[in-house]
């Protein structure tokens, strides 16, 4: 069954090539797995390109490679899709597999790192919001999940934008802690928050690249579309 998607990031206002890039990247590593699809990559920051793209893809999914649903999934993406394009599927971060993914990453890395992971202390790094708190409540519910699977010796969340603070969290852990980003990319809270909070914080223990990274995101990515153009009627599944 041939279908076409789109998968739609936030992207970066202030170099919106650089996220056009990277979101085309992701598009053409899920198309790997997808080959009965034609998927493409596009961001919300770049001026007139996802009204441009959708016309070109009438009935395409629609996949928002978001961290959470809020105003920009609820509010300004369908506004700005062209009429007959979707249906939007559940964001990235809401996928009920994404959890199951980081717990088997987390057991690989206490493996490597010979960690008990009964004694690891896991701290879930998070963007937060000041305006909403439909991010922080999609961070902990994450947060939760993965927990239920690994089973760390302490759970902690650290946002960059509300309370608890990164630093916080990551402060007066020893060197099996381990800190995993709640992020879709490797951008400017990952580049300059997280380590800003790991150098006030002394947190010893490891950091772990964003999960929106892992190499096995994009057949998850994949799966998910599939089941979707498979089973319309269905809404793919959310913890």
């Amino acid at each position: 069954m041939m279908f076409n998607a789109l998968i739609v990031s936030h992207g970066q206002p202030s170099n919106p090539e650089a996220g056009e890039a990277e979101i085309a990247a992701l598009a053409s590593a899920v198309a790997q797995h997808v080959p009965e699809a034609q998927i493409d990559g596009v961001t919300l920051a770049a001026k007139g390109r996802i009204e441009a793209l959708s016309a070109e893809r009438p009935g395409a999914l629609v996949y928002p490679m978001f961290m959470a649903d809020g105003w920009f999934t609820q509010s300004q993406l369908p506004k700005r899709l062209t009429a007959g394009v979707g249906p939007q599927m559940v964001s990235f971060g809401l996928d009920c597999t994404l959890p199951i993914l980081a717990a088997r990453w987390l057991f690989q890395v206490c493996t490597y790192g010979a960690i008990d992971p009964h004694g690891c202390d896991l701290v879930i790094a998070g963007h937060g919001s000041g305006k909403s708190r439909r991010v922080s409540e999609a961070t902990r519910a994450f947060a939760a999940r993965v927990a239920e699977d690994f089973k760390p010796r302490s759970l902690r969340c650290g946002f960059v934008e509300e309370d608890p603070s990164l630093t916080d969290a990551l402060s007066g852990l020893g060197p099996t802690a381990i800190c995993l980003p709640f992020f879709a990319a490797r951008r400017g809270h990952v580049l300059e928050d997280l380590p800003e909070a790991v150098a006030a914080s002394g947190f010893q223990g490891i950091v772990l690249d964003p999960i929106g990274l892992h190499a096995e995101v994009p057949r998850m990515i994949a799966d998910a579309l599939r089941w979707r153009a498979t089973t319309p009627d269905v809404s793919k599944c959310v913890f």
